[in-house]
């Protein structure tokens, strides 16, 4: 949600340093900086928004991207933020472990879920300059447009696929095709950065296609999902728009009415933002680890099974097979994704863009969503939860193995949107 985190799911961290490198070069100057030895990897160091990063492609220079004189301490936040990934899979270590741990804040779910959420998407909305995005959409159009459709075509019809393919049970398809309906996620701007993709396209796509969510993710939810469990379109519809909408353009007029504020706050905006997606997806996933458990041991108890096969008889249960579909619904996504703006004749960094954007979502709105509407199955949570980890390290570790991969094109494509 994490503009997602999941999500987080939330808004986009983008390292300064980094951004004018990989997307405030000009344009007549491309070619020479192939032959650039490439940068040493270092340690992610964010921005506090993702306006830095639009306007670095108006600019002439690359340092249009950089503003001067940054404090060590707000590059050490930025730093500390951008270990997401990490902090959602030692949560999800520590909630298979010891589950108890997120007890305090599953007691007083969903409504801590939804304020998470909500408190999520304010702190997005004050990073965001509307008028810079709209500035961009204008520009290149076409990109952002292919893939908002793609994120909305491909996730919810492999999700659909997928759990009639494996046979999950109906609440647990309920899940993955809520999470294949939601966004993309915040966390995918970070991926696209560290892949060299074309980050702008990234940062436009997930708030076009959070917007986007009020409508779409209820409409196609019910479609694909409405022959499992009665599914009310339209109260969905009215969640996302109170925990996604509304907080971000509250924030945005913050921004503008209280620039003063705004701008001491918001240094601390994507640690806060990480950790509130870290610990609701952790919650959730150790919600569900608790009944997974339960009725594990009593399957288990009065048998004569060693630890491992107790172990291949829970992941071939209804653990494993809700580990397999997300992990197919990730792949899927990443693959398709890739390959279908590479048919749409798109360069080699908006193809990596739109890869990630349409395969991370925005698991703590699925989260969210499902603790919210779905309380008679709670099992429909597991999938977005357990996506939260798996999305996670899957898009972090393709972004690792494109960043030793030269973006340039050897060629021009037909398509230059």
């Amino acid at each position: 949600m994490s503009i997602s985190i999941t999500s987080l799911s939330s808004f986009s961290f983008l390292p300064q340093t980094h951004q004018s490198y990989f997307i405030s070069q000009p344009k007549t100057h491309q070619r020479l900086n192939l032959f650039r030895p490439k940068p040493k990897f270092s340690p992610l160091k964010l921005t506090n928004s993702p306006t830095v990063a639009v306007r670095a492609v108006h600019g002439n220079s690359e340092h249009s991207a950089v503003p001067p004189g940054k404090p060590r301490w707000e590059n050490i936040l930025s730093t500390v933020a951008s270990l997401y990934p990490f902090y959602v899979t030692v949560g999800g270590v520590v909630a298979c472990l010891k589950p108890s741990t997120f007890a305090w804040f599953v007691k007083t779910g969903p409504t801590s879920y939804t304020l998470s959420l909500g408190l999520i998407m304010l702190a997005m909305g004050l990073t965001l300059e509307l008028k810079d995005l709209l500035s961009l959409f204008r520009q290149r159009p076409l990109s952002i447009l292919f893939g908002c459709v793609a994120q909305y075509t491909i996730m919810p019809a492999f999700a659909a696929i997928i759990s009639r393919i494996l046979g999950l049970s109906p609440s647990l398809s309920v899940g993955l095709i809520l999470l294949g309906c939601c966004p993309g996620g915040t966390a995918s701007n970070v991926v696209t950065l560290i892949a060299q993709g074309d980050v702008p396209l990234s940062i436009v796509m997930t708030v076009c296609t959070t917007f986007g969510a009020v409508i779409l993710t209820p409409l196609l939810t019910k479609v694909l999902a409405g022959t499992y469990v009665p599914v009310d379109a339209a109260k969905l519809s009215l969640s996302t728009l109170q925990v996604v909408v509304a907080p971000i353009l509250f924030g945005s007029y913050l921004q503008s009415t209280f620039p003063g504020v705004v701008k001491a706050v918001t240094p601390f905006a994507p640690l806060f933002a990480v950790l509130a997606a870290s610990l609701l997806a952790c919650s959730v996933f150790s919600e569900n680890v608790i009944r997974l458990k339960s009725s594990f041991l009593s399957a288990s108890l009065t048998s004569d099974m060693s630890l491992m096969d107790r172990l291949n008889v829970l992941l071939s249960g209804e653990l494993g097979a809700v580990i397999l579909s997300v992990l197919l619904l990730h792949f899927l996504g990443f693959f398709v994704g890739y390959i279908s703006a590479a048919l749409g004749g798109f360069r080699e960094r908006k193809r990596r863009a739109i890869s990630i954007e349409v395969g991370m979502q925005n698991s703590s709105l699925g989260v969210v969503l499902a603790t919210s509407h779905f309380t008679t199955s709670p099992m429909v949570a597991l999938p977005p939860a357990i996506s939260a980890v798996i999305m996670n390290i899957m898009g972090s570790s393709l972004g690792f193995f494109w960043r030793y991969l030269d973006p340039s094109d050897s060629k021009p494509t037909p398509n230059q949107s």
